[in-house]
Parts: structure tokens; C-alpha cells; sequence
């Protein structure tokens, strides 16, 4: 649908040719303009006609490099949201009481070629599929949990989820790159299951170019929800090996291990982490697989390329259970080389919700004041920025950083996942932190 202009930047070359706050764009060059997704496609075009409800402007390519306007919200047009009903969703799993924002339920295709976002296909039909082949929208990151239609179906609790399936095809098949994302539930979607949707997707390959496995993931809310149970050091085992049995056979046949589990199958399975080589182009990332091969190549960078002082320092970490062995083995190394320093790194059990939560990401400001308010934290405490909410310095259960610094009495550094802030927030070397 047309949308509305909010703002008009001063002397840009909007306000120059006479639009103005208020004013609706119907199309560009004859193209109908529905949400950013088209306002950015048919702007590069070398010369512009905007058809507003008013009248025409044209625009010359060279005259600007952004119009100037600003819409009432990013994608011109409201957030798509999901329409399924999983019986694994993180989001019906919250408690109660917590900020709006929580409980939305995203399944936005222009969030996913923007942001990454992970989509499910079940929002679209034949038209959005061919605005993606059209304008060469790629890649897509696509949940796909299961390839048997049925099975999608009952985990998705959409009809929509069988017949979408077919989407997957078309899009690789249109030279569009797809990485998938399968969320793993012990005895509904792994095991044979897993082998069968490993097996379906990998004819899809090269367009369809990563495969992430990732277990479920489930809280202390589920009264009334589908039965699920956590997958333990044995199961995860299990499904890491029928994981590698199929990435063996394609980096055989095609140079290209094609589906990696998390990281989080390893800590759960008790194995070693493999090595930086592994994970190929790191694809899968924003779904944990590959952070930590990273973070201690970046570490292990850092600590080979920065020289050592002797000055005194004494920091903490706080961390989730399932990091915690990986986080203190990097301050042992730490601390072996610089002479002076002490890094105490504590573990935070996720109280808030369940101890089944084990993932820094989930750690909430209460559970940091809780089990930290007696403990020896040094002069600074260092998190991950993934603890708060992005750009934003508040925790899931809505308590401001500035809370729990105030509550803990301590200072409170923010780093990003990277291995040169981490060693860098360590010995409080200001060059590893700007790296």
C-alpha cells in the first residue's frame, strides 16, 4: 500500500524538489511502493519519477544520495508477525509481567534480508516469493525445524507450514543463497527425522548453503504447553554424531561441511570444541554455531600480538553456565602470562528462567545481584553484551544496567564477542579494546 512521508531532511533533495511531511508515495518509476523493501530496490535506479497522491517528482541520478525522508517506521509499513504456533517457541515460554516487546512474535522476510532475522515462510505467498527472486533478495535465513510436511505441521501447528516447504525449492532454484536453521526437540525432529531433513535440504546445495542445529530450548513456563524434555550429555552426543556422519559425506563430495551443530550440542555433549577451520565461512553465527572457535582465535591473536605488563589488576566475569568452563580457561591462559592479574570468573545459574536456561544471552539483571552481591568481583565487572537488550542498556526482566551496577556497587563493562575486548577488558589494555 502507498505510505506516508513523517519527515523531510533540511535541504535535502526531497525538500529541494517539494515534498513534504504528509505527502504519500504511491510508486517510483511505475513501481508500487509497499515498504523500505521497494523504496530501496527502485531507488537505484538512474532516474527517479516519485508519483506522490499530489503529483510527480523526478529525480536525477547524481542529484542525491538519499532523498531525505523519513517514514513513521522502518519498514515503511508494520512488523509481519508469526502466525504459527510452535510447540518449542522461546516467547510462549515467558513469564508474565515482563515489557510488551517480549511477546512479539517476528516472521518478517525484510527483517531477515536486513537483519538476519530467521523466518519460517509460512507468512508468504507466491507474489512475496517472486518480489524476493525479482529483486534478488539473498540470502534468506529460513527455519525450517523439518522437512517431512506432516511432522512441520504438528511442530508448527499451521497448515501453512506443509505447503511453505515448497518455497525452499523455489527460491534455491532461483540462484537465491538460503541458510536454514533447525531447532531440535529429543524424539520429535531429530534423530531419524534429522537424518531425513539433512538428506532433503543438502539437494538443494549450493543455494541452499548452511544447515544450523540448535537444541531446543525450554524454561520454567510451560504449563499447558506441548511436552518437551532437554536434550542431555547423551542425546546431544547422539545428534552431534548423525550431524557429522552427514557433513562428513558432503565435505567429501562437495569440499563443504554443510550442517554444523551449535555450540551449545558440544557443551551439552561435554566435547571438545572443534577448531576454527571447521566452520568454513561462519555462516551460521547469529544461531551460536561457530562463537567460541572465534572467540579463542581472536583471544589467542590478542594475546600473541600484545606485549604483557606487570601493574595490578583484579576483575570479574560473569557468565552462563553452559560458557562458563570455556570463559575461565581463557582467564587461567590470561593470567599465566600477565603476572599481576586476577579474573575471577563466576557462573550465573538462570533462576529467573530455569536452570534448564544456561546461555549468557538469558541471564537477567536479577539473577547478577543475586548471586553476585557477596562476591569478590575486584574493581570491575565484565559481561557480554548479549546479556542486554540491543543498543540499549537493559536486561530481559527490564533492570537498567545503572540498577545493577548501583546494586552491586561495582562498575560494569559491556564487551561485545570478540576475543580482543574480552582480553582487552581483562588486563585493561585500552588498544585491544578499540582493535
Amino acid at each position: 500500500m502507498p505510505v506516508k512521508i513523517l519527515s523531510v531532511d533540511k535541504n535535502s533533495p526531497a525538500q529541494k524538489a517539494g515534498i513534504k511531511s504528509g505527502d504519500i508515495i504511491v510508486s517510483i518509476n511505475g513501481h508500487k511502493i509497499r515498504d523500505v523493501l521497494d523504496y530501496r530496490f527502485y531507488m537505484t535506479e538512474k532516474k527517479l519519477d516519485i508519483a506522490l497522491t499530489n503529483g510527480i517528482l523526478t529525480v536525477k541520478k547524481g542529484q542525491y544520495d538519499d532523498l531525505g525522508l523519513e517514514f513513521e517506521t522502518y519498514l515503511m509499513d508494520k512488523q509481519h508477525s508469526c502466525r504459527n504456533k510452535c510447540i518449542f517457541c522461546f516467547v510462549d515460554q515467558m513469564p508474565k509481567g515482563m515489557r510488551d516487546s517480549l511477546y512479539f512474535k517476528d516472521d518478517d522476510e525484510r527483517l531477515s534480508f536486513l537483519f538476519g532475522n530467521y523466518i519460517t515462510l509460512t507468512n508468504l505467498n507466491d507474489e512475496d516469493i517472486q518480489r524476493i527472486i525479482d529483486m534478488h533478495i539473498s540470502p534468506v535465513n529460513i527455519s525450517v525445524h523439518t522437512t517431512n510436511p506432516e511432522l512441520r505441521v504438528k511442530m508448527m501447528a499451521n497448515p501453512k507450514a506443509a505447503t511453505s516447504l515448497k518455497y525452499l525449492k523455489t527460491l534455491t532454484d532461483a540462484g537465491i543463497k538460503v541458510n536454514s536453521q533447525l531447532v531440535l526437540c529429543p524424539g520429535i525432529n531429530d534423530g531419524d527425522e534429522l537424518k531425513r531433513s539433512l538428506e532433503d535440504l543438502s539437494t538443494m546445495y549450493p543455494y541452499l548453503q548452511t544447515i544450523s542445529c540448535v537444541p531446543v530450548g525450554l524454561t520454567d513456563y510451560r504449563d499447558g504447553l506441548y511436552k518437551l524434555k532437554s536434550y542431555n550429555k547423551e542425546t546431544a552426543g547422539e545428534t552431534i554424531d548423525i550431524i557429522h556422519e552427514f557433513a562428513d559425506k558432503m565435505e567429501k563430495k562437495y569440499g563443504e561441511r554443510l550442517a554444523y551443530p551449535s555450540d551449545e550440542f558440544f557443551l551439552k555433549a561435554e566435547r571438545p570444541l572443534p577448531d576454527y577451520e571447521y566452520y568454513g565461512e561462519f555462516n551460521q553465527l547469529e544461531n551460536g554455531v561457530g562463537l567460541l572457535a572465534i572467540l579463542q582465535r581472536e583471544f589467542d591473536d590478542a594475546m600473541a600480538l600484545n606485549d604483557p605488563h606487570d601493574k595490578k589488576r583484579s576483575v570479574s566475569i560473569a557468565t552462563g553456565v553452559a560458557a562458563y568452563p570455556f570463559i575461565k580457561k581463557l582467564a587461567k591462559k590470561a593470567m599465566e602470562v600477565y603476572p599481576n592479574l586476577n579474573v575471577k570468573v563466576y557462573e550465573i545459574i538462570n533462576n529467573f528462567f530455569g536452570h534448564n536456561i544456561t546461555v549468557a544471552g538469558l541471564i537477567t539483571g536479577t539473577d547478577l545481584i543475586d548471586q553476585l552481591k557477596d562476591k569478590d568481583l575486584g574493581t570491575e565487572l565484565i559481561i557480554p553484551s548479549v546479556m542486554l537488550k540491543y543498543q540499549e542498556n537493559m536486561f530481559l526482566d527490564s533492570k537498567t544496567l545503572e540498577e545493577v551496577e548501583s546494586k552491586l556497587n561495582i562498575k560494569i563493562t559491556v564487551i561485545e564477542p570478540d576475543g580482543f575486548e574480552l582480553l582487552g577488558a581483562m588486563t585493561g589494555d585500552e588498544e585491544l579494546l578499540d582493535y
